[in-house]
């Protein structure tokens, strides 16, 4: 394209006319550039005007869902006015750079107390400086969570003088999948505890048993991908702790807290899991699910200086100034943890407690709502009710119908909605399930649209001919395999993971 003229076209000279391929209109799509290709694999020799570029991303990013309507994902959707203008304010600001903006610094070891505190971290005094960092979500807080765990146990058995070439990491294999990239990346090998088709959350004493001096440390989950439910820590320290007395093990637990840690202690503070549990010696949860802060913010905190070795930490002059650091990475956005600190002050525990029992309640009329669906006769509810887990409802059909939980997702997409459906985690992939995160922008009237549209997309497959059901399924199924082909991502290419290995989906988050 040559010379683009930024006279508009309402105000040039008869004696300065340019062709109309020449020329940028007034109105973005009267432009020359609104009928060329747009740059897909190579930047455009000329630049282009901000009003146009900014239109034109608009445009492509209509393609995408609804983040309202996206039950899928438990990442926050929905902050107030206020926090995000403290957000823009703060966009040009680089985190890591304390020695100029020494106020995030200040803001993150806040959010790192009160967080640790929350947990039950052993602090001595209220003054007490609790050990955690801010990470870019549970992934980066879980692989540094490993890390420090091998090299402790690493730096045990060189003392010992015994090998320490071969640490296993013991896990339900419902896992998310950053604790594969985890132990993958950081060459640990993963020893599974497999869900069966009755029981999705690991069992105490069979995970135990997995257990030996080359354990770097079990995980346990609170709150599951797949369902929501709450492994039993307790259960699983109490165990844990009589094999380490018995065979002279330290082994100890992480708590991957990614969706339940800012859920449960409000909604269920009873519930033991956190470091009141003597073995439980790391915890991360994602500030962005239920800590309510926009996604790229997570934490990961430890029960003392002995669970993080001083060789993992790293004391650098950055930018002037001398700072420890224990992080994957250097520069990332203020941000999302100016944003975290936004919540923790504006909403404190009452605030917290009442968002956290509303979703606990709407998300118990929803499981109520379908599992009534035909008096009782359609659907098998597969998470718990009553903040015995998060705030979601995970549910499959109950008995064999001309279609599967994968076309009324696909029912529900045609109206708008965002719903999960995949099979459960290995050796109980035979179970298909839909899941509805309860966000807390999922109103209670919100719902009861959603519940209207499933109703309607239920009552639609119920009378749909099996011939028409079939033919949209196969349809969908060439779809997915083209568009993975054309983008050279087939979703099981990969051989070593649990997904390549048993041909099933992950758990969305």
């Amino acid at each position: 394209m040559g010379f683009l003229s930024n006279v508009p076209s309402d105000e040039r000279i008869d004696g300065l006319d340019v062709g109309h391929d020449q020329y940028v209109s007034t109105t973005v799509y009267g432009s020359a550039l609104a009928a060329c290709e747009m740059p897909r694999f190579e930047m455009a020799e000329e630049e282009m005007p901000a009003r146009i570029a900014a239109r034109f991303v608009h445009d492509e990013l209509l393609m995408d869902g609804n983040p309202s309507l996206n039950l899928a994902s438990f990442v926050t959707t929905y902050m107030e006015d206020e926090a995000e203008r403290l957000m823009l304010e703060n966009l040009s600001k680089n985190f890591i750079d304390v020695e100029e903006y020494p106020a995030l610094g200040e803001i993150e070891s806040r959010c790192v107390n009160m967080i640790a505190r929350l947990f039950h971290a052993p602090l001595d005094s209220a003054q007490s400086e609790a050990l955690g960092v801010s990470t870019i979500g549970s992934s980066e807080a879980i692989i540094l969570s490993v890390l420090a765990a091998k090299r402790r146990w690493q730096n045990m058995r060189k003392a010992a003088g015994k090998p320490y070439d071969k640490p296993n990491l013991v896990m339900n294999a419902a896992v998310q999948v950053c604790w594969e990239k985890a132990a993958r990346y950081l060459e640990v090998e993963e020893r599974f505890w497999y869900c069966t088709e009755d029981r999705y959350v690991i069992d105490p004493k069979e995970a135990v048993d997995l257990v030996d001096e080359n354990t770097i440390m079990v995980c346990a989950i609170l709150g599951s991908t797949y369902t929501g439910e709450y492994e039993d820590v307790k259960a699983l320290n109490d165990l844990l702790q009589e094999k380490n007395e018995k065979e002279g093990m330290d082994v100890y637990i992480h708590v991957d807290a990614a969706s339940g840690g800012f859920v449960a202690p409000f909604v269920n503070p009873q519930l033991v899991w956190d470091f009141r549990v003597p073995l439980v010696c790391s915890i991360n949860v994602s500030g962005h699910k239920y800590g309510l802060a926009y996604a790229g913010v997570g934490w990961a905190v430890w029960r003392s200086k002995a669970f993080l070795p001083d060789e993992i930490l790293f004391t650098v002059n950055y930018l002037g100034s001398p700072q420890v650091s224990f992080t994957l990475n250097f520069s990332k956005s203020a941000v999302q943890v100016i944003g975290q600190y936004y919540q923790l002050l504006r909403l404190g525990k009452s605030g917290y407690r009442a968002i956290m029992t509303n979703l606990t309640k709407t998300a118990d009329f929803l499981a109520d709502m379908v599992a009534g669906f035909d008096g009782g006769n359609k659907f098998v509810l597969m998470s718990k009710k009553g903040g015995e887990g998060l705030p979601l409802v995970a549910w499959r059909l109950k008995n064999k119908e001309h279609y599967d939980e994968f076309a009324i997702a696909r029912q529900l997409r045609s109206r708008g909605w965002i719903v999960p459906a995949y099979t459960m985690a290995p050796h109980a992939e035979k179970l298909k399930l839909l899941r509805v995160v309860v966000r807390e922008d999922f109103s209670r009237h919100r719902c009861e649209t959603f519940i209207r549209d499933l109703t309607a997309a239920v009552k639609s497959l119920d009378e749909m001919p099996k011939e028409v059901a079939d033919h949209l399924a196969q349809a969908h199924l060439h779809r997915s395999h083209s568009a993975a082909n054309n983008s050279h991502k087939h979703p099981y290419h990969d051989k070593h993971s649990l997904a390549g290995k048993h041909g099933k989906t992950h758990g969305v988050c």
